[in-house]
Parts: structure tokens; sequence; C-alpha cells
């Protein structure tokens, strides 16, 4: 369900950071994210009613990890590749559960990262619903 009014998702962050402290602002009054452990994965909830999942990495990181030398010579679609090979591990170790729990997977790229992004519409006016969403997330990653 898309949140149309400002005020309502207001209201929704507040509610879900009193109810996981740990929710941090991505963009002042934009998404909610929270870190998933210390492997990269993050979890985010939008003003859309999009809940992700993701894993990620950034395009300079997988450079560094590419080659000990120059990497001005190699194209984005070539790093976009390593990209996904170094994510793939990760992934394939959590995508079961997030298929079957009704996530979609996609990847998505840009100038700055990589990241394999499991997404899944929500209903941010059941807020139950929304706080165990983030608790089966948070458990799933702990495993």
């Amino acid at each position: 369900m898309t949140v149309e009014s400002g005020q309502v998702w207001a209201q929704i962050r507040s509610r879900l950071r009193d109810a996981v402290p740990q929710f941090y602002e991505l963009e002042s009054g934009a998404a909610l994210a929270l870190d998933l452990g210390d492997d990269g994965w993050l979890l985010e909830v939008r003003s859309d009613g999009q809940f992700l999942c993701q894993h990620g990495i950034a395009m300079d990181d997988v450079k560094s990890l590419m080659c000990d030398g120059t990497t001005e010579d190699l194209g984005s679609d070539e790093v976009a590749k390593q990209a996904k090979y170094f994510l793939g591990p990760a992934a394939s170790k959590k995508r079961p559960a997030l298929l079957k729990a009704g996530f979609t997977e996609q990847t998505d790229m840009n100038d700055e990262y990589v990241a394999i992004t499991f997404h899944k519409p929500i209903d941010l006016q059941r807020f139950d619903d929304v706080i165990a969403a983030v608790r089966w997330c948070q458990t799933l990653f702990k495993s």
C-alpha cells in the first residue's frame, strides 16, 4: 500500500523507530534502513510500501578487489559482472528463504554501486505485519 500523506508516513516512521531503535534514515524524511549484521545486508522500508533486503558493494571497492594496478581501462559492465560475482555467495545463502517468503529478486546498478535486492510490497497501515517482517528478516540474517 502506498502511503499518500507525508504526515502518515512520518507517523509510521516514528512508530518503526520506537519499536526498532536501530532504524536510521537514509535521507531526512525518506526511507528507513536497518543493518542486518556484519556482512553488509541492509533492510529498507520505504514510504511507497516497498520492503527491501539488499546486499551491495561500491564500484570502487570492486575495482580495488579486482587488481593491484590501475582500473581505468575496465568498462563498467566488466566491473558490474565482478561485483555480482563478489555478491553471489552471500545472496545465494539467503535467496531460498527470501523467495519463499514472497520477495522478488533484482540487481540494481549505477556508477556508484551494484546491489542484489530482494523486495516485496508491504501494507504500512498494518503495523504489526511490518514489525513481524522486520523481526523475521533480523532472525534470518542472524543465522
